[in-house]
């Protein structure tokens, strides 16, 4: 069995029912969903604000590659259009696969340029930090340590004050 931290956002069409699909396409792979955060964009701030949150997800069989390729279909479900031109640009729908591990426990590395395992920016953003510490306070993030002394670097301490808990939009009843 594998486990992963998915991380969903949102900021194009109605955002919170992006998320909600992601949620219900992972189905029966989602054992917790965090509470919904309303962030400013990153990276390019002429565009409207995301919704965000983190999804913990477990399969039997799946590889890393497996979430990837998951996190991508629920994308494409979603009307995802990639511009080359526009890294940081608005999406319907951005799964990104923060984390994996082994049935064992133990985190999956991986260098591949479509897959980089753990994410490489993931310490360093607020609105994939603060879900994860809400949902699971004692978390790690593999290679950087506790999620709670993240939170308190400079980096993602600035950002932190733009991160806003919209509890009336909640991801965990998918019935």
């Amino acid at each position: 069995m594998t486990g992963a931290v998915l991380s969903i956002g949102s900021n194009l069409g109605d955002s919170h029912s992006h998320l909600r699909a992601a949620v219900t396409r992972l189905g029966a792979y989602v054992v917790q969903v965090s509470g919904v955060y309303q962030t400013p964009p990153w990276g390019d701030s002429a565009q409207p604000p995301y919704l965000n949150a983190v999804v913990f997800v477990e399969d039997r069989t799946a590889t890393a590659r497996d979430w990837l390729t998951r996190a991508q279909a629920c994308e494409t479900a979603e009307g995802r259009v990639r511009d080359p031109d526009r890294r940081f640009g608005p999406r319907t729908l951005d799964v990104d696969v923060i984390a994996v591990w082994t049935d064992d426990g133990e985190p999956v590395v991986a260098g591949d340029p479509e897959l980089t395992l753990p994410h490489p920016r993931a310490h360093l953003r607020a609105f994939v930090l603060v879900p994860w510490h809400a949902a699971r306070p004692g978390a790690e993030l593999p290679g950087h340590g506790p999620i709670a002394a993240l939170l308190n670097t400079p980096e993602v301490a600035a950002d932190i004050a733009g991160v806003t808990p919209r509890p009336e939009l909640s991801l965990e009843s998918m019935e």
